[in-house]
């Protein structure tokens, strides 16, 4: 009898790296070595539950597919009930105070180099057309909020909500930790409420502690920003329905 093979999906793919789905396993393919040695590290330092690994031969990682579904993605429907929310907040808290990882992260950025890379992507997206001046100026001033000093965390650094996985109202694990380290706090909650903002309170509340949320608005002004021109350029659309841009028009 002949052995019937698992469908090869591609999950997401861009220049920098790919992801394929074989069966129950993910196969991540990163051209930056140094990523996946992250990726790796962080997720045998996260407190929170991660993908199994099966191996990792640089460049491709293997992992096993987690159970449950994610609470949805970004311009797409939200799913899960507001206890599942909470429970995500709770395990997003759950990280944030564990024991700082050794590197620093993409939520670790330094105010002076992030306030000169924002100031040059807003003057190339005006330049180029790619969106109004008025957008972009408006979206720059709240932005600035969160350029500001913090304490280091220990972040995700990509905490998208296609990142985390959902059984039920428990947390079943988290994924995609190449760019984990010390970081903002208050960057990872931006980034998993980013175009859902109806659950933000949800999120807070399974957290457990204030929060600024004129930061955490001000982080989604300048994640937009700064993603508009590389998601263009990578085959991606910022200015689908509840995306990126619709974020930035959300902030007039």
């Amino acid at each position: 009898m002949d052995e019937v093979m698992d469908e090869v999906k591609v999950v997401v793919a861009h220049g920098e790296r790919a992801t394929l789905r074989v069966g129950d396993v993910f196969l991540k393919v990163d051209s930056d070595r140094a990523r996946i040695e992250a990726e790796v590290e962080a997720m045998s330092l996260a407190p929170v539950p991660t993908p199994e690994i099966l191996w990792c031969k640089p460049p491709v990682l293997a992992i096993a597919a987690l159970p449950g579904t994610t609470l949805g993605r970004l311009g797409g429907p939200s799913t899960g009930s507001p206890a599942a929310w909470s429970a995500a907040g709770a395990a997003i808290r759950t990280l944030h105070e564990a024991p700082l990882p050794p590197r620093a992260g993409r939520a670790g950025r330094s105010i002076v180099a992030l306030r000169a890379q924002l100031d040059a992507e807003c003057e190339s997206l005006v330049a180029n057309g790619m969106l109004p001046a008025d957008l972009v100026t408006r979206n720059r001033q709240i932005a600035e909020a969160a350029l500001r000093p913090w304490t280091a965390s220990f972040t995700h650094g990509d905490l998208q909500i296609a990142h985390v996985f959902i059984d039920g109202d428990e947390v079943t694990g988290v994924i995609d930790w190449s760019e984990a380290g010390q970081g903002d706090a208050l960057y990872d909650l931006a980034t998993f409420t980013l175009g859902h903002e109806e659950h933000l309170d949800d999120v807070i509340a399974g957290y457990g502690t204030d929060v600024d949320l004129g930061v955490i608005q001000a982080w989604w002004s300048l994640r937009s920003l700064l993603a508009v021109r590389w998601l263009i350029e990578h085959g991606f659309d910022p200015f689908a329905p509840g995306c990126e841009v619709d974020v930035l028009r959300s902030r007039m």
